[in-house]
């Protein structure tokens, strides 16, 4: 026998006659626990019997498949389950002891999960010990404080016309291919460092979730925030938990101080699988079926979006839900219920889409209710009457199309409005700050920007903010920092703007005759009945008699 051989074989005796020294210690302990079964399997929900004292919301195990206890009765169990794989009769479920929890913290940012909270990026585990319930209380309302900051979007005709809040819930939504998901995650895109970004797909096919997941990661969005995926291949129990998963993850970031953005993708998807969920637990579906209808649970979904109060750590949860309509449909059950819940609508038109002006925000329909109180104070000053005047320009534009002979100042509001419709579009993955957005602001207010050419009111826009970065940094960097500009300095803006302008102006026509006036600035009220009454027709002179 060699050395190591007789090495091996003393180490090998030391060892067992250590573990037969402990052999007094052991004491057997007998663990009984009642499982139950499944009798019954459906499309992505299953009926067991026989488990001891479940409790609602619970997570058990079903023969290696997540599911959660949905409707507990004295004899059985209706299950959720949330996991791949086939379910059948007779499959063994066990307690796991546990109410249904997912894990949350800093961990889970720069990470893609599944509404299980199991990672789908091939980057490992997650590295966070901490979890969070799923389905836990809100927060009280004495915790919570108005929305007074404002969300930076980097959309142009968002921040000017239709401002979001931190804390807002402010729905997206529009008809089929207008470019809602696209807007959304523009928006995520775009966020500040100091933000978290959080994209939810919910019921999405996988290779639209791909791509926006790609163009994310393109951006660094994943930096600063994390995705919550559930495709249309997912079970119908993961693509119903998708929201819930990723609001839970969400409101823990919140509770920390941090400010966080939530793109709901989208909650049509979430609604069918909703309404399919109740039909195959044998729930009523209809609007009396409270508290499992669906309006009950996006209302109680979208509450948990918030300001809280400087003793709650000050955080905020902003969530935009994307909802689909049907031929521009909004009083249908689902858009109604969201635009009820929400404060405010971004509206997306398939006639603007037609016409390439992107992104298709049709700004007459869209309203946001309390963004505007949280817009940065010079952004307000200078946008507060453009989108009425906006809107007066649309009413006019289809009176004009009728061939009519419109006086000098009405032509001048059509010709406004156009390059204002202009400035308005903005190609992708291409944000505005508010110094880019405080510029353009200044060029529609010009009162010689009518005579700037409509091919080049984009290069007229650059080349007044290139004129404001090397004259006057110091105004911009003001409003990048979302400061309130004085009187002064806002002139001086101004009076660039329109230096840098003049090289491009054509000449006026109304030289010889009368001086340029600048626009009328409407009142609302005013906006209004102008649109009402129509365009003014100048007077048709009489032919004369042969």
């Amino acid at each position: 026998m060699s050395a190591l051989d007789r090495h091996l074989h003393e180490q090998a005796e030391a060892t067992l006659a250590a573990l037969r020294g402990r052999l007094g210690d052991l004491k057997p302990q007998l663990d009984v626990r009642r499982v139950g079964r499944v009798i019954e399997v459906g499309d992505g929900v299953a009926i067991a019997v026989g488990v001891e004292a479940p409790v609602a919301g619970e997570l058990l195990d079903v023969g290696g498949i997540p599911a959660r206890a949905e409707i507990v009765s004295d004899e059985r169990i209706h299950l959720v389950l949330l996991g791949e794989g086939d379910a059948m009769a007779g499959a063994v479920v066990r307690r796991l002891g546990r109410v249904l929890d997912v894990p949350a913290g800093d961990g889970v940012i720069g990470r893609v999960i599944d509404p299980v909270g199991r990672p789908l990026d091939d980057l490992g585990p997650l590295r966070t010990r901490e979890r969070v319930v799923v389905d836990g209380a809100p927060i009280p309302l004495l915790d919570r404080e108005p929305v007074t900051r404002p969300l930076r979007t980097g959309v142009f005709v968002v921040d000017a016309m239709i401002p979001v809040g931190r804390g807002q819930r402010q729905l997206i939504i529009g008809d089929r291919s207008t470019g809602k998901s696209e807007l959304g995650v523009d928006i995520l895109a775009a966020l500040g460092p100091d933000l978290v970004g959080v994209y939810v797909a919910i019921g999405r096919r996988g290779a639209e979730v791909s791509g926006f997941l790609e163009e994310l990661r393109r951006a660094g969005f994943f930096e600063r925030g994390f995705a919550v995926v559930a495709t249309a291949d997912a079970p119908l129990g993961q693509i119903h938990l998708a929201p819930y998963t990723a609001f839970a993850i969400a409101e823990s970031l919140m509770l920390r101080g941090r400010d966080v953005v939530v793109i709901l993708d989208d909650l049509t998807a979430h609604a069918h699988a909703h309404r399919t969920l109740a039909l195959l637990l044998d729930r009523p579906v209809g609007r009396e079926a409270f508290p499992v209808d669906v309006f009950y649970a996006h209302a109680r979904l979208l509450e948990r979006a918030t300001q809280l109060g400087a003793r709650r750590g000050g955080g905020s949860l902003t969530a935009l839900p994307i909802i689909e309509t049907q031929a521009g449909d909004l009083a249908a059950y689902i858009p109604t219920n969201l635009v009820s819940i929400t404060d405010g609508q971004i509206r997306m038109d398939a006639g603007l889409v037609a016409e390439h002006q992107l992104p298709a925000v049709d700004v007459s329909l869209s309203v946001s209710r309390v963004g505007g109180k949280a817009q940065p104070a010079t952004l307000r000053k200078l946008a507060g009457s453009v989108k009425n005047r906006y809107a007066l320009f649309l009413e006019l534009e289809t009176f004009s199309r009728f061939g009519a002979q419109l006086e000098a100042t009405t032509q001048r509001v059509i010709d406004w409005g156009r390059r204002t419709r202009l400035l308005l579009r903005q190609e992708r993955a291409k944000p505005l700050g508010w110094p880019e957005s405080v510029i353009r602001l200044l060029v529609l207010q010009s009162p010689e920007v009518t005579r700037v050419p409509l091919a080049q009111i984009h290069e007229a826009a650059d080349r007044a903010l290139q004129r404001c970065r090397e004259r006057l940094p110091e105004p911009l960097r003001k409003l990048a920092a979302g400061k309130k500009l004085e009187d002064a300095e806002l002139r001086a803006l101004a009076e660039h703007v329109e230096a840098a302008l003049r090289p491009l102006l054509e000449p006026d026509p109304e030289a010889s005759t009368e001086p340029t006036q600048p626009l009328p600035s409407p009142s609302p009220e005013s906006s209004t009945r102008e649109a009402n009454q129509g365009p003014t027709l100048a007077p048709q002179t009489a032919p004369e008699a042969p």
